[in-house]
């Protein structure tokens, strides 16, 4: 299974959409700063306002690419 991910963080306002195996862990990570990109270091208290599942990767990576291009905090 793959999980396309959309979290927040109230600190900076802004959102951040990504997918992974392990959600759990990789919201861990983005907290952290551990392999985590420049923009999610920008602030620790990340939390969930999406999960959704795929059967494999492409799909999740197709959606994770919809949701950026649309590009809408309303979205």
């Amino acid at each position: 299974m793959h999980y396309l991910y959309v979290i927040y963080s109230s600190s900076i306002n802004k959102y951040y959409v990504g997918e992974t195996i392990d959600v759990v862990e990789r919201l861990q990570q983005h907290k952290s700063g551990y392999y985590a990109g420049s923009y999610t270091k920008q602030a620790i208290d990340w939390e969930f306002r999406l999960i959704l599942e795929f059967d494999n990767i492409s799909q999740a990576r197709r959606a994770e690419a919809f949701i950026k291009r649309i590009n809408s905090r309303i979205y």
